[in-house]
């Protein structure tokens, strides 16, 4: 979370500065040229490949995957008849996505794409989550390109699974010409089931996760952060009282983002086990 600076009596309101960045490894006057996160006009300074890439978000990220790999590698370890806590929700997380989401959706081939469905689920759940913790603060998908990023894989798996069963050329077909398709309207068709399945999929699917994070996160900024600024002003127990009830009202929102969080990641697991099994099925 970026800090919303308070310039003297003046409060600046969160928007999209404070959803920026910033570099792990700031180069010689990056700070001088940022200091609340947005570059200051006329100012000028050399850029780097570390400012643009090696980030505190992409830090996240990367924590993020350690964590969902070091869990599932403990909970892998030395499994007991009787589970432990770690073993216990390891087992319930997958067997919700093994039952809940791979072998209701994909019927009889759900073997093969459940280990990407659970590590799915579970990276998006623990970005999402990264909201809620004070350490972090920030919702790694409230940043689009890290969307764009999982839609994407998401896209590789049910094209190339469609591919690697029917063969390219048959897998297009089905996919920008459903079965039946009268001859007139075929012209029609093609090009709106080719940007249906092939172009639409992945960049709603990335921004439908990152609209609801970047949202709900920007809701939290407005309460806490005007919350703070109402009580820190003198002699007006009105705005003191206004401010002491946002700050209270943010536990609740906090609460509600932590189910959106939860939500948005069985909504992107479900939509890409929706999209493996329209590529891989037998009629369209």
């Amino acid at each position: 979370m970026v800090a919303v600076p308070l310039e003297g009596d003046a409060f600046t309101p969160p928007g999209t500065q404070s959803f920026n960045s910033r570099p792990l490894f700031p180069s010689e006057g990056w700070e001088q040229c940022h200091p609340h996160g947005e570059l200051l006009e006329g100012c000028s300074y050399t850029e780097t490949w570390t400012d643009a890439w090696l980030t505190n978000h992409v830090a996240q990220a990367v924590i993020a995957a350690v964590l969902v790999l070091g869990f599932w590698f403990l909970v892998s370890r030395n499994q007991k008849m009787v589970p432990g806590r770690l073993q216990f929700v390891g087992e319930w997380l997958y067997d919700f996505v093994r039952n809940g989401i791979a072998r209701d959706v994909l019927g009889h081939e759900y073997r093969k794409f459940t280990p990407y469905l659970v590590a799915l689920f579970t990276f998006i759940l623990v970005n999402n989550l990264f909201g809620e913790f004070f350490v972090f603060m920030f919702p790694t998908f409230s940043k689009i390109g890290f969307p764009y990023a999982l839609a994407l894989c998401s896209w590789l798996l049910y094209n190339g699974a469609g591919i690697a069963k029917y063969g390219f050329g048959t897998y297009l077909r089905k996919q920008v010409l459903p079965e039946g398709t009268p001859i007139y309207l075929v012209w029609l068709l093609v090009p709106l089931e080719f940007l249906s399945n092939i172009v639409v999929r992945p960049v709603t699917l990335a921004l439908r996760l990152f609209a609801n994070l970047f949202a709900g996160h920007l809701v939290i900024l407005v309460f806490v952060l005007g919350g703070t600024f109402l009580l820190e002003v003198k002699d007006n127990l009105f705005y003191n009282f206004t401010g002491g009830i946002s700050i209270l009202f943010s536990f609740a929102i906090f609460a509600l983002e932590i189910f959106i969080g939860a939500l948005q990641a069985y909504i992107f697991t479900v939509l890409t086990a929706q999209y493996v099994h329209s590529s891989i099925a037998e009629e369209h």
